[in-house]
């Protein structure tokens, strides 16, 4: 796996496959996008997943993103969310407050 982190304050967690098409994209950007490619690929780190089926998250990753102790994790189509549990709650709990986007609603009626 590749894990990254988002510019959001979370990170990013990509089966190799699915690295490698995330790359492509980003690569891609036009110049004026470099601070933006900077941070995903700057962040970029390659990881194994263990028997126990963990994954050794750097102190520099952990450090960028404050995951401190309690994390989830989320399924997000193409890759994996980990977040610090506290930033989430919030992030969620603001975006639960702002009007269900219009692309969204047909979602959940």
């Amino acid at each position: 796996m590749t894990i990254t982190r988002h510019p959001g304050g979370w990170l990013m967690l990509f089966p190799r496959p699915e690295w490698d098409l995330f790359y492509e994209r980003i690569v891609a950007l036009p110049m004026s996008a470099n601070a933006w490619r900077r941070i995903f690929l700057g962040h970029a780190t390659d990881v194994e997943i263990d028997a126990s089926s963990r994954v050794l998250v750097s102190p520099e990753l952990r450090e960028s993103v404050g995951l401190v102790r309690d994390v989830v994790l989320f399924g997000n189509g193409n890759h994996l969310e980990l977040w610090d549990s506290q930033r989430h709650a919030q992030h969620e709990a603001t975006l639960l407050q702002e009007p269900i986007p219009e692309a969204v609603q047909s979602l959940v009626v």
